[in-house]
């Protein structure tokens, strides 16, 4: 269970506390707190990621509209002086004087070199729509995805699942198990089963709350429990009936136990996978704002942390032209390989959202294995009835999640998050 909890933890990716640990700007610690957030309402949470979603299509909106206007403008222009080359190469052919023949091979080559001048504008505004595009994206991220939006179903929902797997909660277990316990006790002096019985449960520490029922441990429990049964003759008929079902109900957990174990070891894979993002997402983020000069401490007051969508939206409108700017001084810094550094910098942003997106559909979809899970056993008269409860639960979590998140959305905006360049 804990693999989960820290999944929905590092799905937050929120980094403001390693923000430019290496770097010269100021490094802060993130006042986010799981403490804090899981006290939030959870339909608020939902709507403010609803609010940050609305805000940032806005702006992707306002990016879109400025480079179509640009972009026209360009293809007016070329038109323009195509026509012009056009015209001057026909005036150039019917000409028969040589000095106008100069005159008009110079205007010829001047409008050529405005074309090219055009071109490499638009080459600068599709690279300054671009960025734009990855720094919208980027920042985003690290308020958009709300892990703990999801922490207070997810501890309801484990808990109870726990509970599923042991037991110790169906009704009538303890005190039989307790009888079970009193014969290894008894016996185990006598009997070698029965004495590894009792040296494993100790090992294991099993309790008057908790009997393991999963793992090598469980094949010795249920030999001692078969010793046990073995052991009551036909005056204990009321004890054996009760054990016949008990160990038939320690053996229905113990493979509900082992089913829902094929699903947790998965966890275990996303976790490393999200590890790994985090730290990808985190040297991003952090290059970034060195790039555009953005103070940490800044950022998180006005961004991560606030909580009014204007001074948010205003906040990411100012950062965008800041990343336009970058461009347009970048191409004056380095004329010839101004493009590169950009290009593998967009690049690997991209590659951040659709690895979210992936990762959180790998989420959703072990989610959806419990239910699967669920239906085998909701049916079982003994352990039916914590299952068809657990149902319910599990629903609850499926809902909050597609309501937080939605992967599909994340690979299919990551995929067109740029201009053909």
């Amino acid at each position: 269970m804990q693999q989960l909890r820290i999944i929905f933890a590092l799905l937050g990716i929120t980094i403001s506390s390693a923000l430019l640990a290496q770097s010269p700007v100021k490094h802060v610690t993130d006042s986010t707190s799981i403490e804090r957030d899981t006290s939030s309402p959870r339909p608020q949470i939902i709507a403010d990621n609803t609010t940050d979603k609305i805000l940032r299509d806005k702006i992707m909106n306002e990016i879109q509209s400025g480079f179509d206007k640009k972009t026209k403008i360009i293809d007016s222009t070329v038109y323009q002086l195509d026509q012009k080359v056009n015209a001057l190469n026909i005036s150039i052919k019917d000409s028969k004087d040589a000095k106008e023949k100069v005159e008009k091979l110079f205007l010829r080559v001047q409008a050529l070199e405005d074309r090219q001048k055009a071109m490499e504008q638009n080459d600068v505004n599709t690279y300054q729509a671009n960025y734009q595009s990855a720094i919208v994206n980027l920042l985003s991220m690290d308020r958009e995805i709300k892990p703990l939006l999801l922490f207070n179903s997810t501890r309801r929902f484990f808990d109870q699942l726990n509970e599923a797997g042991n037991p110790m909660n169906y009704a009538g277990y303890k005190e039989w198990f307790s009888k079970f316990g009193q014969y290894v006790k008894k016996n185990e002096k006598t009997d070698e089963a029965l004495n590894m019985t009792s040296n494993l449960l100790t090992f294991s520490g099993s309790t008057a709350q908790y009997v393991p029922v999963v793992g090598p441990i469980s094949s010795v429990l249920f030999a001692g429990m078969t010793t046990y049964l073995s052991s009551l003759g036909k005056r204990n008929k009321a004890l054996r009936d009760q054990s016949e079902k008990m160990i038939a109900l320690t053996m229905k957990v113990s493979q509900f136990d082992y089913d829902k174990g094929e699903i947790e070891h998965e966890w275990e894979v996303i976790t490393a996978e999200l590890k790994g993002l985090k730290s990808l997402y985190t040297h991003s983020l952090t290059y970034n704002l060195r790039l555009l000069n953005v103070d940490s401490t800044n950022f998180v007051d006005s961004f991560t942390t606030q909580s009014d969508a204007e001074i948010r939206y205003q906040y990411l409108t100012t950062l965008r032209k800041n990343a336009s700017n970058y461009i347009a001084a970048k191409k004056i810094s380095d004329p010839k390989g101004w493009k590169e550094d950009v290009y593998y910098n967009m690049m690997e942003v991209q590659s951040l959202k659709t690895r979210f997106g992936q990762i959180t559909f790998r989420i959703d979809q072990n989610i959806i294995k419990y239910g699967e899970v669920f239906e085998k056993y909701k049916s079982d008269p003994q352990i039916g009835p914590q299952i068809t409860n657990l149902l319910s639960k599990l629903t609850d979590l499926e809902e909050t999640f597609d309501k937080a998140f939605d992967p599909m959305d994340y690979i299919n905006s990551a995929t067109k998050m740029y201009k053909v360049m």
